[in-house]
């Protein structure tokens, strides 16, 4: 029997656990606010699991940023709190599978999710002041529902404006989706997150 932490003094019960990362100590389940019965996500950062604070910082980022979003591709902020062992970040559930997952699409359902992320990056760069730049799009970080609604997901590694940030901060992303200017650690384009786009679209 698998035992969950207990968030019910902070409104939610756990049902299941989607995903962990061992080494940065996060941790994704799918719970419900007890109050509303709605399904939500928490994102769980540990700190007993891991000295890795770059993931802590990861969440902080994703948080901050997430704060600032109103775009219907984009699952909202809900709520933050600490559990008594590190930090939870509680966001809207949307019931959509990882571009990642295996099965196959139409070539129109294939243009309708690249004309839907398209629009989603040209509101994080275009519509915002400063712009946003999510610097890991990848098929698990891409949901698709069964009617091909499309939402971009983990912004732990994104940058608000195009400042430079410490070396240390920024060693992140996934290899063959990064473009060369964040293996470098510069400052990203408005071409950044199309190259990751691109590779994901390929892949």
């Amino acid at each position: 029997m698998t035992i969950y932490p207990d968030f019910t003094a902070q409104g939610y019960q756990i049902r299941e656990q989607l995903n962990q990362n061992f080494q940065g100590g996060r941790v994704t389940y799918k719970a419900i606010e007890i109050a509303t019965k709605t399904p939500v996500i928490i994102k769980q950062f540990k700190f007993a699991t891991t000295n890795d604070w770059n993931s802590y910082k990861a969440i902080e980022r994703e948080i901050e940023v997430l704060q600032g979003l109103n775009h219907p591709g984009i699952p909202k902020y809900l709520n933050r709190f600490d559990p008594g062992d590190g930090l939870c970040l509680v966001q809207e559930y949307k019931n959509a599978q990882p571009l990642s997952t295996s099965r196959s699409f139409s070539p129109q359902q294939i243009k309708s999710i690249t004309v839907q992320l398209l629009e989603i990056l040209v509101y994080l760069q275009e519509e915002r002041i400063p712009p946003i730049f999510h610097q890991d799009i990848k098929p698990e970080n891409i949901l698709v529902n069964d009617n091909i609604k499309v939402y971009l997901i983990d912004f732990g590694l994104a940058r608000i404006g195009t400042n430079t940030m410490a070396l240390s901060s920024m060693m992140g992303g996934t290899m063959g989706f990064m473009p060369p200017e964040q293996i470098r650690n510069l400052k990203p384009t408005e071409a950044s997150d199309l190259y990751s786009l691109g590779a994901t679209l390929i892949c």
